[in-house]
């Protein structure tokens, strides 16, 4: 595609899973111009009466096999020389998903693989930008909102809720203080099951109050202080 001369609407989506005890992103190889070989966030434009968040999900399905998930619009970017194409005004999507889902690179993207975001390659565009700014904002909605609901199976252990928030946040947290914190966040129920590992004591599995995503806490910082 050449000059595209008026404003164009695209769409880029920050797809996140927790691999291998490491916080990895969904990216593609991009097989034409501009940036060709070049790795990026699935995306492309936004089609003529299309919804947003359906080009999202058209574009990452298209590009990279991923499908079905929940994403959440979280911030528009548009500078001006942002895309050599033309004049660009692109829509950011943020998902949290299971790494169990199928990548086949399609369309206009060579491959389509996970990378740790704490081991990124150069990537096209200003997605760096991007990604930096969507590891942010998970952050920000992993203390704030049930979207770990997003990842973890129907049932889990304590432990494994913590290690999510671990990988997330990049840091050690205490679990004493931690499971105070999740007991006044009030978002998980205690179920009768129990996970057993071995000969160690069995666990208590819990699950999420709310089975749809929905803001748990209006102030950040619910787990950094």
């Amino acid at each position: 595609m050449g000059d595209l001369g008026l404003m164009q609407v695209a769409v880029d989506a920050v797809v996140f899973t927790v691999s291998f005890d490491d916080l990895k992103i969904l990216l593609i190889k991009r097989k034409y111009a501009p940036f060709k070989e070049a790795y990026a966030l699935p995306g492309g434009f936004v089609k003529k009466d299309e919804e947003l968040e359906d080009a999202a999900a058209r574009e990452l399905e298209e590009e990279t096999g991923v499908k079905d998930i929940f994403l959440r619009q979280y911030a528009t970017y548009g500078d001006v020389n942002r895309d050599p194409r033309g004049r660009v005004l692109s829509i950011a999507f943020l998902a949290l998903i299971n790494q169990d889902q199928k990548l086949h690179a399609t369309t206009d993207a060579s491959s389509a693989d996970w990378h740790s975001v704490y081991d990124l390659p150069d990537l096209a565009f200003d997605h760096q930008e991007i990604v930096e700014n969507a590891i942010k904002e998970l952050r920000y909605r992993l203390q704030t909102t049930n979207i770990a609901l997003q990842i973890l199976p129907q049932y889990f252990t304590l432990t494994q809720f913590q290690r999510l928030y671990e990988l997330v946040l990049d840091k050690p947290l205490d679990k004493r203080n931690f499971r105070k914190r999740i007991k006044e966040l009030d978002v998980l129920k205690e179920t009768n099951r129990e996970f057993r590992e071995g000969a160690h004591r069995p666990a208590k599995l819990y699950t999420f109050k709310y089975q749809k995503y929905r803001t748990i806490k209006d102030k950040i910082n619910v787990f950094l202080n």
